[in-house]
C-alpha cells in the first residue's frame, strides 16, 4: 500500500512513453509507438521496489483512459497491458483495435 505518497502519471510524447512518478521519482513507464490513429504499447516497466503496489495498474489505467479520450485505438503488444485489458475487458476492450480484441481476450 502506498499510504501518503504522491503518484502521478503523465504522457511524455518526446520519449513516446507514459511515465509514473512516486513523490516525483520516476518509477515506471509504458513505451509506445504512435502510428496514425493507433498506439502500440510494447513495453511496460515498474521498478522492483514499487512492484506489487498497484503502480503498474495506475499506469495502464491512465494510458488506456488517455487513448480513449484522444480517440486512439490500442494495439497491446506488451503482455502486461494486454493482461490488464483482459482483466478489465468490460471497461477497456473497446479501446483495443477491433481486429485485435479476440486475440487479447484469449491471450494468444
Amino acid at each position: 500500500m502506498l499510504g501518503c505518497v504522491s503518484v502521478v502519471v503523465t504522457d511524455n510524447p518526446q520519449l513516446s512513453r507514459y511515465e509514473v512518478r512516486v513523490d516525483a521519482d520516476l518509477v515506471g513507464f509504458a513505451q509506445y509507438r504512435l502510428q496514425q490513429a493507433q498506439v502500440a504499447i510494447f513495453h511496460t516497466e515498474v521498478d522492483a521496489a514499487h512492484q506489487g503496489q498497484g503502480i503498474g495498474s495506475q499506469l495502464a489505467k491512465y494510458a488506456l483512459d488517455d487513448l480513449r479520450e484522444r480517440g486512439l485505438e490500442l494495439a497491446p503488444t506488451c503482455p502486461f497491458i494486454a493482461a490488464f485489458v483482459r482483466r478489465y475487458a468490460d471497461v477497456y476492450l473497446d479501446v483495443v483495435a477491433e481486429p485485435l480484441r479476440e486475440q487479447v481476450l484469449t491471450g494468444s
